[in-house]
């Protein structure tokens, strides 16, 4: 595989081509160095050395200008990276905390459908009865409808509870009234002893009289 096929950086490819321009100048210039049959250079030859040399140098220079370019777009690439990196860690953290976050909220919700509540045990009315006695809320949502029954319950419990401790009052008024009954006849029976032991000698006069 060729470099050219490694780098596609679209601003690496003027370093490419001005090192590949280069490094052909400095074959040229190396080819009119060889040692020839001739120890001494010509003048055309000379001056023809001289032009390459000025090219290479030349080249150099510009070689030289692009590679810092280079370097510094490499670093600034570097620190985007950096910074997108940060980004992204900081975005998986947030979403780590989001996906715990949701599995404690999803272990809560689970935990509330399947608790115990209390108002599910009470012996509430029908759903069509209730609807009969209060139309009103034939258009409630079940969460609402929910609520209503369980007043209703209450006010209805409320409404037994009075008419019990009304009951509880007559009974007791009741028990009062008995006893008293009982004690009146108590005294009843005390008097009438005495009247009947008050009375015997009375009757003893008219047993001896008959």
């Amino acid at each position: 595989m060729g470099v050219n096929e490694i780098v596609t950086d679209p601003s690496l490819l003027p370093v490419l081509r001005t090192s590949a321009e280069t490094l052909a100048r400095c074959q040229t210039l190396l080819s009119l160095l060889e040692p020839s049959s001739s120890p001494v250079l010509s003048q055309e030859t000379l001056l023809e050395v001289s032009k390459q040399q000025k090219l290479v140098f030349s080249l150099l220079a510009r070689l030289r200008g692009l590679s810092r370019d280079a370097i510094l777009r490499v670093r600034e690439t570097k620190q985007a990276t950096a910074e997108a990196r940060q980004e992204i860690d900081r975005l998986h953290l947030q979403l780590q905390n989001l996906y715990y976050e949701q599995r404690h909220l999803t272990g809560e919700i689970a935990a509330c459908e399947s608790y115990d509540h209390k108002y599910l045990s009470l012996p509430l009315i029908p759903v069509e009865e209730f609807l009969a006695l209060h139309p009103e809320h034939k258009e409630s949502d079940p969460h609402e409808l929910m609520i209503a029954r369980i007043n209703h319950e209450h006010a209805e419990r409320e409404k037994l509870e009075q008419a019990r401790q009304e009951l509880l009052k007559r009974k007791q008024a009741l028990i009062a009234e008995n006893k008293k009954r009982k004690d009146d006849l108590a005294n009843l029976d005390q008097d009438l002893e005495r009247f009947i032991d008050a009375a015997k000698p009375i009757q003893k006069i008219f047993e001896k009289e008959y």
